[in-house]
């Protein structure tokens, strides 16, 4: 339990816990229990006596070991016996709600107050019936169905009120949620928990395990209640997977051992990019992960240096070498080249802004730059093979859960990130002019909204969603990325249902069902292979690269241009007719084109003016900075291709130079003839590469002229 929330001390009247007196509870007993409970009463006001006689200062009973309070006398297991504790609840309850005497939570978890099942009872209390019944509505309507929802929240709301000495339970707060439920986490670590919990229960055989099933259901129950406060507008603070003051990545910035002036400066520095928005708090994140790993390598290497000011290049060095080497303590290998470079990233933007900003101590220069990045491989997008891509999404669209269907229809159409298709808003979806569906993506890593077109499929999925969605009336929840309210459509029992349920679990299924999976079992395909996928499908459908950069939400060109290289419109166009014709691709230039031999500026050049390179019998790859070419017998010349297409005109020239050969050889022009012969040969060759015939019929040309290329 944190130090912020400590046991807060339970005494509440000035004057300590003190018992009510006999005609005082007698009074009460008389008006809520009528005359035809005579047995009732007298049994209450027996068990009254009995425990004020035994404990004639309430003080002495709180002070009593916890067996004693619970009535558990008969040894560590045995039944617990109906003792002077039992017998008195119904006091208990009195004094807790009428007489405002606080009771301590170890104590009210472990007892059973049935009086608190009697509505009248608990309304003369105090108790609001009516806030109650509020509750349950809306917890109704956010989809909580099961039988036991109404004892749930009985249980959470009085336990709450018995623990703050109070019946109003319309005040509720989060801190009242989260101290109840740090006390019960609490009471499982007392020494004595597993056998007074496994002695009350009397279930099961293992203690442990009777105590940590107990533990988490009450912590469900407080859940439940958490979740319809929040969904009812009535706390701020959204639920989470259990109450708990969640701990996030910002209450440690820096390892423990970090000296006081590395320390400000760091938390200073990472505090400042998460304050003006200009970096994602995720990527915050990683950020301090990534000075966290330098702090600890001077700690340990150097632990004399006080102050980063004090850092030089020969350390920063040493500290290269160490990150190489250093093992990554979840794969048991060396880190990844792309986590060693972003650690190396983190560490270059950190001391040029540090140093421009001219803070103290503070190398106030940079220690690394951009040659010091590990050199990565620059590998394809991992799009999913077609087959695969079938076969998969046949089973997403036969999932029962609509959530999960919805989800990967959704991703499989629109290449979207997880984190924006679980952010979707109930107001995401609408049309294009024509009726065509279109999707508002949320503000991604591209820090900006888009808008794209939508699957009419993938439409129909989601469009149940929305529905559910809007019924509910989920409370809105902030969205940290555009820091404002927002209403999800991906929630269930008012909870935003978790990326690993609507994409990981389906796919794995989906995986193994089909045996798509690695040496290790683990799915072959994850959720981004679909961006990988669509991404490739719009650069092979010949999308212009603004196209990309509007639906996968690329903040630049080059982002996209990983896809528009690989499936280039010119390689592909050629690719595409050569092998839809059993054709094929002969030249001195076809290991550029089969190897992606063409650099960027020749890629773009190549795609505004591919019909300028057209020659009789191919393409030259020759670009306007080479210069003109100085001779004819581009037949052989290194930036020359031709494809099956041209097989005709190949056919035709042959049969040109056949005729020009019998004409220098009727004139007696041997030189003439050596020449035509050359070409001739090297007509065939071309013949023979492309697998053509050198006579036959003339298959007409498939390619459009050049008009229709502009």
């Amino acid at each position: 339990m944190s130090a912020a929330l400590a046991r807060v001390p339970l005494p509440e009247q000035p004057d300590g816990r003190k018992h009510a007196s006999r005609h005082e509870y007698k009074a009460w007993v008389d008006r809520v229990l009528d005359a035809a409970s005579g047995s009732a009463r007298k049994h209450r006001m027996s068990a009254y006596d009995t425990f004020v006689d035994r404990w004639p200062q309430l003080e002495d009973w709180f002070a009593e070991p916890m067996a004693v309070r619970l009535d558990l006398l008969d040894g560590a297991h045995a039944r617990a016996r109906r003792g002077v504790s039992v017998n008195a609840t119904g006091y208990l309850t009195y004094l807790s709600l009428a007489q405002r005497v606080r009771l301590d939570t170890d104590f009210i978890i472990n007892r059973k107050f049935n009086s608190l099942r009697d509505d009248q009872l608990l309304a003369e209390l105090g108790y609001d019936m009516g806030f109650e019944h509020r509750l349950l509505q809306r917890a109704s309507q956010i989809g909580y169905k099961r039988p036991s929802l109404h004892s749930q929240v009985r249980w959470a709301l009085t336990k709450i009120a018995m623990r703050n000495g109070d019946p109003d339970v319309t005040g509720i707060t989060i801190d009242d949620l989260q101290l109840l439920a740090d006390e019960i986490k609490a009471f499982a670590t007392r020494p004595d928990a597993a056998e007074l919990r496994w002695t009350v229960a009397v279930k099961g055989e293992n203690p442990t395990a009777v105590l940590q099933g107990f533990i988490q259901h009450c912590l469900n129950r407080l859940h439940v209640l958490h979740v319809v406060l929040f969904n009812d507008g009535r706390i701020s603070a959204p639920p989470e997977l259990g109450i708990r003051r969640r701990k996030t990545w910002k209450d440690e910035l820096t390892p423990p051992d970090t000296p006081p002036r590395i320390k400000y400066v760091v938390e200073r520095w990472l505090r400042l990019q998460l304050s003006t928005g200009s970096t994602a708090e995720t990527t915050v994140g990683q950020v301090r992960d990534d000075i966290r790993r330098l702090i600890v390598w001077l700690t340990e290497a150097y632990p004399a240096v006080e102050s980063l000011d004090q850092l030089t290049r020969e350390h920063m060095e040493e500290f290269l070498e160490w990150l190489a080497a250093l093992i990554n303590p979840r794969t048991k290998a060396p880190y990844a080249i792309q986590t060693r470079r972003g650690t190396v990233s983190s560490l270059v933007v950190f001391f040029r802004e540090t140093g421009r900003l001219g803070w103290s101590d503070v190398p106030g220069r940079p220690l690394l730059g951009p040659a010091d990045l590990p050199r990565t491989v620059q590998s394809l997008p991992r799009f999913i093979p077609r087959d695969q891509l079938d076969t998969v999404m046949e089973i997403a669209e036969a999932l029962e859960c609509p959530f999960q269907r919805a989800a990967m229809l959704t991703i499989r159409w629109t290449g979207a990130r997880r984190s924006e298709v679980r952010r979707l808003e109930v107001d995401c979806l609408d049309a294009y002019p024509d009726g065509y569906p279109r999707l508002r993506l949320p503000v991604g890593k591209g820090r900006t909204e888009r808008t794209v077109p939508l699957h009419p499929h993938a439409a129909e999925a989601l469009r149940p969603i929305i529905d559910m969605a809007r019924a509910a009336n989920y409370a809105p929840r902030l969205d940290p990325t555009c820091q404002r309210l927002v209403q999800r459509i991906f929630v269930n029992l008012g909870k935003p249902i978790s990326a690993e349920y609507l994409f990981m679990t389906p796919l794995k299924m989906a995986c193994e069902k089909l045996g798509l999976l690695d040496a290790e079992g683990r799915p072959l395909i994850n959720p981004h292979r679909f961006r990988h996928t669509v991404g490739t499908q719009l650069a092979e459908g010949g999308a212009q690269l603004q196209t990309i950069m509007s639906i996968l939400g690329h903040r630049s060109a080059s982002m996209s241009m990983v896809y528009s290289r690989m499936t280039d419109p010119v390689v592909k166009e050629q690719y595409e007719q050569v092998l839809a014709t059993t054709g094929r691709i002969a030249g001195p230039a076809v290991d550029l084109l089969l190897k992606d031999g063409l650099d960027e500026e020749a890629v773009h050049w190549l795609k505004t003016n591919f019909f300028k390179t057209e020659l009789e019998l191919g393409h030259c790859l020759r670009l306007p900075q080479e210069g003109p070419c100085e001779c004819d017998l581009y037949l052989r010349c290194g930036k020359f291709f031709t494809t099956s297409e041209y097989a005709p005109r190949l056919r035709q020239r042959l049969a040109t130079e056949q005729q020009l050969i019998q004409d220098a050889t009727e004139r007696g022009w041997p030189r003439e003839i050596e020449r035509h012969a050359a070409i001739s040969r090297r007509l065939r060759e071309l013949l023979t590469e492309l697998g053509q015939p050198e006579d036959g019929e003339h298959a007409p040309c498939i390619r459009p002229d050049n008009g229709d290329r502009q």
